[in-house]
């Protein structure tokens, strides 16, 4: 693409401000190049770029001319009545988004669902499936930094939308213009939208709010394990907790209220505010996001802080060890601590279904199996991203095969219940919330549980790297050497012996024995390599799927934590330089 005649086009269109014009004409030659070259990736996680003009940016030109394009599916499905949940977060311009989003909707005829103010990733899940919407879109970049921003589409069941429907879309915004796209102007603003609570503004516009907050809330509270010791201790116990400045504020707040479990807020990270002013990046999952966090937990003395990125899919937590010190929890050790505390509540209330399933992503612990298996619960394993966990809800509730317990992925996100269909830190929060209060009744903190579990389980240690590939063909770089690891056939890996590799392009498990053996992997196809190492030990290397990035994964299971962590290293660092 002829990225000087696109820049053309749009200095020429006539609907640029002059701010936009101004911008476009101050980029360097190269700032340019990328911003035009290419329009912005649109696939199953929707799309994700800076805020900027350019066909690959994040700008109102890409949200309109995505929208149309949804528009055109809908319509295409007859699906009109059935209407679309708006949702955003607080980002710069996601209430602007999504305002644009609700006016292409109704220029076309379809119905559209707004929510008045700020709302997390799983009240638009939610609302999609209560209200019978055909789709819904989130506004966000979930924990990226401030300068980005995000569209995020969800299918009728409330999951991010399949494969097959993502393609139909994306064939039709691919035949849309970015510009001359009539939308008739609602005359909402982020300001007025915030005064209205549910009201219908037309026959096609409809202002959601409290309302579906309500069922939202009845619906998760419904999912307490220890009623009791949260009326007990609830008052009493000293929680932190930080939305970082995002829309978890108060859905957060809220149903801690309702369970009746005091909870102390960073008050300088209460308020939202699209520049994260208090952070580095709005990510609870980084130390120093929830540095104030730790600092108002020594004050009071907690031993706990909570904290959500800015669209509320993601939880985070710190817990005073042994020695007085705070730690940070990684995605997998949340996971874990609300899976045990899930299964072992259910069995003492002799609630646990004798079909009880629960499902993660192949490159999460497999501490989380040997937790399962201890309870007479089956794991099943789904590719990255959790439009698969949900698409596993959706079958078993379908067939009745299986009882769903809990999804989680080691990217910190998780789900209780199956009121949503993708990540909720709403009801993690309150749920590890609740198990601060039932462990409160036992004398035992969070990390003397976590330590429990791996003396019980065994010691695992997952770790991650990310090789970024910078440049305008950065892709290319990463998508080659991708393609020469997938190509290379594996004896060992850092000195451990590799028994099998799976390849999920060619949808082949090639396993080392003679003769070779191979099987089939019934997982939808996707680009990424998988070695099962001696010992129970893994290694998986994936692209990410919104940046030129290559993601390492491995983990090591020993009689040792020193031990687990040294030889999960030893592997990193042998594949990383495979990427050089």
């Amino acid at each position: 693409m002829d990225y000087k005649k696109t820049v053309e086009e749009w200095l020429s269109s006539g609907e640029l401000t002059d701010e936009e014009i101004f911008a476009i004409n101050n980029m360097s030659d190269e700032q340019q190049k990328e911003a035009f070259f290419a329009p912005l990736a649109f696939g199953t996680a929707g799309m994700r770029g800076v805020l900027e003009p350019g066909i690959n940016r994040m700008n109102r030109f890409t949200v309109r001319r995505a929208t149309k394009g949804l528009a055109d599916y809908i319509i295409e499905q007859g699906r009109e009545n059935d209407g679309v949940v708006i949702s955003y977060d607080t980002r710069k311009f996601s209430a602007e988004f999504a305002i644009l989003a609700a006016e292409v909707l109704t220029q076309n005829n379809i119905r559209a669902y707004l929510f008045s103010d700020v709302h997390p990733v799983p009240l638009c899940s939610f609302a999609v499936r209560r209200l019978k919407a055909f789709a819904g879109i989130m506004i966000t970049a979930s924990h990226n930094p401030k300068i980005y921003n995000g569209y995020k589409v969800y299918g009728e069941d409330g999951a991010q939308m399949s494969p097959e429907s993502t393609e139909k879309v994306v064939k039709y915004i691919s035949q849309t213009p970015y510009f001359h796209i009539a939308t008739k102007r609602s005359g909402l603003t982020p300001e007025s939208l915030k005064k209205l609570d549910f009201c219908k503004l037309s026959d096609r516009l409809i202002v959601i709010g409290s309302d579906v907050d309500d069922m939202y809330f009845d619906e998760i509270q419904k999912l307490s394990l220890s009623p009791d010791e949260v009326k007990k201790y609830g008052k009493d116990i000293k929680i932190v907790y930080t939305p970082v400045h995002g829309s978890g504020f108060k859905p957060v707040r809220s149903i801690l209220s309702r369970m009746g479990i005091s909870v102390n807020i960073v008050l300088e990270q209460a308020v939202p505010d699209s520049d994260f002013p208090t952070v580095r990046v709005p990510n609870p999952e980084e130390a120093d996001t929830l540095k104030m966090g730790v600092e108002l937990a020594k004050m009071i003395g907690s031993d706990i802080v909570i904290g959500t990125d800015p669209d509320a899919d993601r939880m985070g937590v710190a817990v005073k060890n042994d020695s007085g010190e705070f730690v940070l929890l990684n995605g997998n050790q949340i996971g874990v601590l609300l899976l045990y505390y899930i299964l072992r509540r259910k069995k003492e209330t002799g609630t646990l279904p004798s079909n009880g399933a629960i499902v993660k992503t192949i490159v999460t612990t497999e501490l989380a199996r040997a937790i399962a298996n201890d309870f007479g619960v089956t794991t099943f394993d789904v590719l990255t991203g959790f439009k698969f966990i949900g698409e596993k809800i959706k079958e078993w509730e379908e067939s009745g095969e299986f009882v769903y317990l809990f999804g989680f992925e080691e990217s910190y996100g998780s789900l209780v219940g199956t009121h949503a269909r993708d990540k909720d830190a709403v009801v993690a929060s309150m749920m590890f919330a609740e198990m601060v209060c039932y462990l409160k009744g036992l004398g035992v903190t969070v990390y003397d549980l976590l330590q429990q579990i791996f003396a019980r389980y065994g010691y695992f240690k997952e770790k991650a790297i990310s090789v970024t590939f910078g440049g305008l063909d950065g892709m290319s770089k990463m998508a080659d050497i991708m393609l020469k690891l997938r190509h290379t056939r594996f004896s060992q890996v850092a000195g451990v012996k590799v028994l099998s590799q799976s390849d999920f392009v060619d949808g082949v498990t090639y396993v080392n024995s003679t003769p070779p053996v191979e099987h089939p992997i019934d997982l939808p196809k996707t680009n990424a390599l998988k070695l099962q190492l001696e010992g129970g030990d893994w290694i998986c290397v994936r692209p990410s799927g919104t940046e030129p990035k290559l993601k390492f994964y491995a983990a090591s299971s020993k009689s040792t934590m020193d031990a687990a962590t040294k030889q999960a290293d030893a592997y990193l660092s042998f594949m990383s330089e495979l990427a050089k």
